[in-house]
């Protein structure tokens, strides 16, 4: 038996067993319905039937990850179509293909941070990267198939026991180690639990110390990372469908000191993020980095200067900081940009109280360091 089973992305024998049995998830087929995708066929007699039927259809011939992904990359490239002004890459050049890689990345969209890195190493004939995923948004079973389908294996973040917990993350720290320096295969991972919903893209040591965790008796965490060959990754969005669901939750956060989120508002912030009108997106990959300190705290800081160096600004963050009223240099030839993307976010702060205001800019000027 495989160790890393309940944890692992599934495999090309599984693909369309898991397929099939999508088909015929209610819940999945209900979710379906919900993008509008379907609406030709929504409200016939028995369209949950029909939508299983002419999905079972479509997914007849899928019996491999790699013709799965190939679908996935269709989806993406409309979403890159339909929802992204100008989508732009720099430092694909930096990634061997005969090379595992563990890209450390900042976090801004729940789904596509990952899926437009991974769009842009198949279109360069790369292989696609193992995407580490939170067990906190596999609360419906068709969520945690379709993630595992796209490569993507599972943290456990679960309220269990200190030692269940010490087994989770010791099975993925295993399962990281093992997929780049035995098998070269890559993998993605957010620098930090949850997205950045304040603009401030940080690394998070305890990300680190969960990475080194199965060979810190053994192995010194500079020369542990060294051989995972970590290469920060930086994506920024001029526009995210997100900023006003951030806000309010960082306002809600801040005024009760606890935020609870209702139960679909996850995926209710996947279909935003997928949906909305994004405007120009550039993802900067950089070069393998070299670690020579065994504090987790220096490495993270080490990585979060990486991530901010590469992160590309947009008009957007500079007019936020000007609505807040700093003092900031701009490039002279952005003048008529900002000017729209303060109007831009003028729209967007009409549509929330007052007093969320400060948290939606914050998400745009806090880039600017």
């Amino acid at each position: 038996m495989d160790k890393f089973n309940s944890i692992r992305p599934y495999n090309d024998e599984e693909v369309n067993n898991v397929l099939i049995d999508l088909s015929n998830n209610r819940r999945f087929l209900k979710m379906l319905f919900t993008t509008g995708t379907f609406d030709h066929i929504r409200y016939l007699p028995f369209a949950r039937k029909i939508l299983s039927h002419l999905l079972k259809k479509r997914v007849n011939k899928i019996d491999s990850v790699e013709k799965y992904q190939d679908i996935f990359e269709n989806i993406v490239e409309g979403v890159v179509k339909n929802s992204i002004t100008n989508f732009t890459v720099s430092g694909i050049k930096n990634v061997n293909p005969d090379k595992g890689y563990l890209f450390i990345a900042n976090h801004r969209d729940i789904t596509l941070d990952s899926a437009l890195l991974n769009l842009t190493l198949h279109q360069n004939n790369l292989s696609t990267t193992y995407n580490a995923v939170g067990n906190n948004l596999l609360g419906e079973k068709w969520a945690s198939d379709l993630m595992r389908l796209n490569k993507s294996f599972i943290i456990d973040r679960s309220d269990k026991s200190k030692r269940d917990i010490y087994r989770s993350l010791n099975l993925a720290s295993e399962f990281i180690f093992n997929a780049i320096n035995n098998n070269n295969h890559s993998i993605w991972i957010a620098q930090r639990q949850g997205r950045s919903k304040d603009g401030n893209d940080y690394t998070d040591p305890s990300v680190i110390k969960m990475i080194h965790l199965n060979a810190r008796k053994k192995i010194s965490l500079s020369e542990y990372l060294n051989k995972l060959n970590v290469v920060p990754v930086s994506i920024s969005y001029e526009k995210d469908p997100n900023d006003i669901l951030k806000a309010k939750e960082l306002y809600l956060t801040n005024l009760n000191k606890i935020y609870i989120k209702e139960r679909k508002e996850d995926m209710q912030s996947i279909a935003e993020g997928i949906n909305g009108q994004k405007g120009n997106v550039n993802l900067t990959i950089g070069n393998v980095m070299t670690f020579n300190s065994d504090s987790y705290e220096e490495c993270s800081y080490e990585i979060t200067e990486n991530i901010r160096k590469l992160f590309y600004l947009h008009p957007t963050n500079y007019a936020a900081a000007i609505m807040q009223g700093r003092d900031i240099d701009y490039p002279e030839e952005w003048s008529h940009e900002i000017t729209e993307s303060t109007e831009y976010l003028k729209k967007r702060l009409s549509l929330i109280p007052d007093e969320m205001h400060p948290y939606l800019l914050n998400q745009y000027s806090n880039s600017i360091t």
